[in-house]
């Protein structure tokens, strides 16, 4: 088959496992990697000279870097401040070490064993996004914490591209400057950067965003030239990448470009795994089954253990250091890529590439389940999780300035837009109102608008148990999910509450379902959003023209 017929064949195949995962609710990646497989000479050997995938794939890998400096927050960072820091250090800390002593009883090399440790310790962004989106999590407080601490695993993740690049070993033909000269040119490269960002590169920019395509095209050109110039000093391509979309990150048109630029990372990347997959050695992969469940299980149990662990003493709940620990149940797309550059180094075999893409199968499969099924499984675990919490969580009553609990009549939960004033209406008629919400930025912004607020998850039960429910007479959600309402009314009748519990119904079926629960009435903000506008119409075309 010609180049393209192979690249047609390996994109039908790829979509067609690609559905699979989907009904499967998998990610993306476990497909590509297995579609690799299919095709390589393992199977069906489609892919005879895979030069050119070989390329889409070191460009796949190069936008990604190039994206996650573009769309690197530290502002987020900032304002989670000791335990985005603590969670994402300690975790990367205890991961490293206890990797490597477990590395190297399985038998592996001193620096195979190496890559293999700092590998585990990095976790999907881009998958724990994409799960924390769908569930609806990702401003909760867990899912912001998580975020925080993935960022911190991102910036460590460029530092070990860093210090992997600078040592050659010997014997090596790759072609560099020496250490000395490098690590000069480096800094002075640096210096200029930052004068042509602070000076240069918005006065540039600014008149391309009329031309959304100059600015995607400028935007890559960008990234592909600092990523060949880092190439050219003996770095890795894949830093250059990544300094060029930080460099970006700084200027007004930062989210129009990543925007742009995210759909073609997702496909190139595509090629990467279908790399990944053919170049499998299965000569080494059975004689691995063994030390990647032994791996799987230490990163499936003992990463979530050290967060859990960090985020308890730090004052949170063990359900929210439960949900932000499942986050790090899986090793990520960094850590294949990681490994992968020590092979293209001259530093490690293609086994730990082996072992460490069995790895990344078994936790991206398994953790992908644990983070959808996230609430049953704390239920069944909640009993021994206790000594990961405090007595007082303080760290989440902070976020309080709830009132006397014998004062509160109705409470709120969901205090999003249509929440939010809800409440304030409540509120202004009269009724001592108590919001609830997961997101501290919710929190925050109607506390300064004057409400009395609580932190709280509606699928937390015993959260649900210690509001004042045997004192307010009404407990209102607008959350859309119908799972969580359903929740929510059945921990609420368990706790005792005997006021009345109004739903609130955004998707179709959610009336009938909510009624069958129990719920005393159902709120329909669309239907009724619609009706209050088409009577306001009928006025307005009833009326005259003057």
């Amino acid at each position: 088959m010609s180049a393209f017929q192979e690249i047609a064949a390996l994109l039908s195949l790829s979509a067609l496992l690609g559905m699979l995962a989907v009904r499967l609710r998998q990610p993306l990646i476990i497909a590509y990697i297995l579609v690799g497989i299919i095709a390589g000479p393992a199977a069906m050997n489609l892919a005879g000279d895979h030069s050119s995938i070989s390329l889409l794939s070191e460009i796949g890998i190069t936008v990604l870097l190039f994206v996650v400096g573009l769309k690197l927050d530290m502002h987020l960072v900032r304002t989670l401040g000791a335990v985005a820091l603590a969670t994402g250090l300690g975790q990367l800390s205890f991961t490293i070490i206890a990797g490597l002593v477990l590395c190297r009883l399985l038998g592996l090399d001193w620096v195979s064993a190496g890559y293999v440790a700092v590998a585990l310790t990095f976790s999907s962004t881009i998958i724990i996004v994409k799960l924390l989106s769908d569930k609806g999590e990702i401003d909760s407080l867990h899912g912001r914490i998580a975020m925080g601490f993935l960022i911190v695993q991102d910036i460590a993740v460029v530092l070990a591209m860093l210090v992997i690049s600078l040592y050659q070993p010997a014997g090596s033909e790759k072609i560099g400057l020496p250490p000395p000269a490098l690590l000069g040119t480096l800094l002075a490269s640096l210096v200029l950067l930052y004068l042509l960002v602070r000076f240069a590169l918005p006065r540039l920019l600014a008149p391309m965003a009329r031309s959304p395509e100059l600015l995607m095209l400028v935007a890559i050109a960008w990234g592909t030239l600092l990523a060949g110039g880092a190439e050219a000093l003996g770095l890795s391509k894949e830093l250059g990448a990544f300094i060029a979309g930080f460099c970006l990150a700084s200027t007004p048109l930062r989210e129009a470009i990543a925007s742009r630029l995210t759909s073609l990372r997702d496909f190139l990347l595509l090629f990467f795994f279908l790399h990944l997959g053919i170049q499998l050695d299965f000569s080494y992969l059975h004689q691995q089954i063994g030390s990647a469940m032994l791996l799987s299980l230490f990163v499936l149990i003992g990463n979530p253990l050290i967060v859990m662990a960090i985020m308890g003493a730090m004052g949170y709940r063990k359900r929210t250091g439960f949900m932000a620990g499942l986050t790090v149940a899986q090793i990520s797309e960094f850590s294949i890529i990681f490994v992968a550059m020590g092979i293209s180094l001259g530093h490690v075999g293609s086994a730990a590439l082996g072992l460490t893409t069995l790895v990344g199968i078994i936790t991206i499969t398994l953790s992908t389940y644990m983070i959808l099924y996230s609430q049953p499984l704390f239920e069944r675990l909640s009993p021994w999780l206790g000594i990961f919490e405090r007595r007082v969580a303080h760290r989440e009553n902070a976020q309080d300035n709830a009132p006397d609990q014998t004062q509160v009549e109705v409470i709120v939960y969901g205090l999003g837009r249509y929440g939010r004033q809800l409440a304030h209406r409540l509120q202004d008629g009269g009724l001592r109102v108590l919001g609830v919400d997961f997101d501290p930025q919710a929190l925050a912004s109607a506390r300064r608008a004057g409400l009395a607020v609580c932190y709280g998850d509606a699928e937390d039960a015993d959260f649900i148990a210690h509001l004042p429910l045997q004192q307010a007479r009404a407990l209102v959600s607008t959350i859309p999910q119908r799972e969580v309402n359903a929740l929510l009314l059945r921990a609420a009748r368990s706790a005792g509450f005997r006021g009345s519990v109004t739903l609130s119904a955004f998707r179709e079926g959610d009336l009938e379902a909510f009624t069958r629960a129990g719920a005393a009435s159902v709120l329909q903000p669309y239907i009724d959003a619609a009706d209050s506008a088409a009577r306001r119409l009928l006025q307005e075309v009833e009326q005259p023209l003057s």
